[in-house]
């Protein structure tokens, strides 16, 4: 058994290749080899949000505090409140933050597979980051 204290699980800023605004990533999962989960809890400033990524083995998202939005290429913004839970299966290409006004907090857990558990691609910018356009 392995106890890890929140001293040894430093706060650190998101960097600003994989997100846009102001984001805090508290870890609290890197479970060792050969288990793969990781976790963090992740708060994102008004108008803060991920840059495109994706999962090899899909991401749970769990809606703790505020409200947030949440898109898949090519569908539609959706919106995010406390108490939700997110599945975004393996592959699917996504971004999530804040709204343009309200704070976000949630759990992430995805699991590592070939080296990584997340592939970081653009970031999303701010006319895709408002619109709130529907597909068709």
């Amino acid at each position: 058994m392995i106890i890890t204290p929140p001293s040894a699980r430093p706060s650190t800023k998101g960097p600003p290749e994989y997100f846009t605004g102001w984001v805090r990533i508290d870890p609290v999962i890197q479970a060792p080899d050969p288990a793969r989960v990781a976790t963090a809890t992740v708060t994102f400033e008004p108008g803060a949000r991920t840059a495109w990524h994706t999962h090899p083995l899909g991401q749970t998202l769990i809606i703790t505090a505020g409200s947030g939005w949440a898109q898949t290429a090519g569908g539609p913004r959706l919106d995010l409140r406390q108490g939700d839970v997110v599945w975004i299966p393996p592959g699917e290409k996504h971004w999530h933050g804040a709204t343009a006004t309200t704070a976000m907090t949630h759990i992430a857990i995805q699991e590592r597979h070939g080296g990584g558990a997340v592939e970081w691609l653009e970031h999303v910018d701010d006319a895709q980051y408002l619109s709130d356009e529907r597909p068709g």
